[in-house]
């Protein structure tokens, strides 16, 4: 029998779009925040990547607090699409400010930046971001319809991403260069953001609960306390583990975007960030349309992430020796492969969090679907934030100096290893992982037992 259907082809498409507003921020503070501060602030890049780490702190605080919220949220938008709709103004007023540091002492400096970093990411971001990932298990159960938006999510993402990392430097330069041309690109896509983010989330409607589709106990409890849903979380071993995926992935991710800028200028001498991102990118990108296709294919959204990541390693592997030979043909290749490597997971991570939550759902009785999707934010912003700081921490060690035309060998040598030595070591425990995360398998037999159970 196939599955009831919940969304038009067109609300899984404004649904996706909603991952283009979030990287109009995140893109572009993760890829540009630290070269604007050490090339045209004029900042310690080892003080500056603390700084990102401490304000990460913040994040898995509110990460929690705001899925509570969520779960608890009864309001004529449902419970996810308040957040996200209102979230995004905070996320677009400070994703502007933090890029206007002003003309003050340096202690000042350090202090305006990490105040409104920390508004960005720890409050207004979690608020939108975790809302967003949230609205997947609530506006369709149909786990094909999830794989789909994740697909949508994912490809929306990249594109974004790509336009961001391609567009920013030449139009920064456009408006004149410096703290001018970082001002004005930043609010361009703050108000680019706002717009994209408010047509996401009025085009899609929450669901009622339909019951317990499945479980023989009734219909799940909404009004789990906050003391008890943590408690729940860390009694569903695929939570966990999807955290420890969240937080390499995302630090993976936040190691390449921000050491890229500084590879291709120290190490390649070539202006070639933009062409790194395209074959990175547009690759990742077609991946994601088969993705379904390949999930449906091998009925395993783990497998098809592990053989990924396992291609992954291997690509990386390559992109080691081209760099060293300084061979920019191989290294695209490459980098194309591992593109492609990594989208099967990329576009189906919110469909295996969906998992996660049914999981607890079917053995706890329990909706937590707001708490289970803060672990995507708390990953993001965590993550995100200990490979801003690894960075940072890492440039210094190797003695980056910002403000000079020529850096010291060690220097360009720690960017080498940041760029590409450091990636494929993450990359080999995020394949561990992927491993261990058998949550549909799980649920599969779950139902099947439970069924057995009711006919005897």
């Amino acid at each position: 029998m196939n599955e009831k259907k919940y969304l038009k082809w067109y609300q899984k498409v404004a649904y996706g779009s909603g991952d283009a507003a979030a990287n109009c921020g995140y893109a572009l503070i993760s890829s540009f925040m630290m070269l604007y501060l050490t090339n045209s602030v004029g900042l310690n890049s080892a003080i500056i990547g603390t700084l990102m780490m401490i304000s990460r702190i913040f994040d898995g605080i509110t990460d929690i607090i705001f899925g509570t919220l969520i779960d608890h949220t009864k309001s004529r938008l449902g419970k996810a699409r308040p957040w996200m709709l209102y979230g995004q103004i905070g996320v677009s007023l400070c994703l502007f400010l933090v890029f206007c540091i002003p003309n003050m002492s340096e202690g000042m400096q350090y202090a305006y930046f990490f105040v409104f970093y920390t508004a960005f990411n720890a409050i207004f971001f979690t608020m939108n971001n975790i809302a967003y990932a949230t609205l997947s298990a609530l506006i369709t159960k149909n786990p094909e319809e999830r794989v789909q938006l994740g697909a949508f999510r994912s490809i929306f993402a990249l594109a974004m991403t790509m336009f961001v990392m391609t567009a920013a430097l030449n139009m920064v330069d456009s408006f004149g260069g410096g703290a001018r041309g970082w001002r004005m690109t930043a609010l361009i896509f703050a108000i680019l953001g706002f717009v994209i983010n408010t047509f996401s989330c009025l085009m899609v409607k929450e669901l009622p609960d339909e019951g317990s589709e499945g479980n023989e106990r009734g219909k799940p409890k909404d009004d789990v306390k906050f003391s008890e849903a943590l408690r729940l979380l860390f009694k569903n071993k695929y939570y966990i583990i999807m955290v420890g995926l969240y937080l390499l992935v995302y630090s993976v991710n936040s190691i390449a975007q921000g050491s890229g800028i500084y590879m291709t200028k120290y190490y390649f001498q070539k202006d070639i960030l933009g062409v790194i991102t395209l074959a990175k990118m547009v690759p990742m990108v077609l991946a994601m349309v088969v993705t379904p296709f390949l999930v449906k294919r091998f009925k395993s959204i783990q497998k098809v992430s592990l053989y990924g990541y396992i291609l992954a390693v291997v690509a990386g592997s390559i992109q080691i020796f081209a760099a060293m030979q300084k061979n920019i043909g191989l290294f695209l290749i490459a980098t194309a492969i591992c593109g492609i490597a990594i989208s099967p997971y990329s576009g189906s991570t919110n469909a295996l969090l969906a998992e996660v939550a049914d999981y607890t759902r079917r053995t706890q009785n329990a909706h937590i679907e707001g708490m289970i999707f803060s672990c995507s934010s708390i990953g993001v912003k965590l993550g995100g934030g200990i490979g801003s700081a690894i960075v940072g921490i890492l440039l210094e060690i190797g003695g980056f100096d910002g403000m000079a035309e020529v850096q010291q060998s060690r220097a360009i040598g720690m960017i080498f290893f940041m760029y590409a030595i450091l990636p494929v070591i993450l990359n080999v425990c995020i394949t561990v992982l992927i491993s261990f995360l058998k949550v549909e398998k799980a649920n599969t037999e779950w139902d099947q037992k439970h069924k057995e159970e009711v006919k005897v």
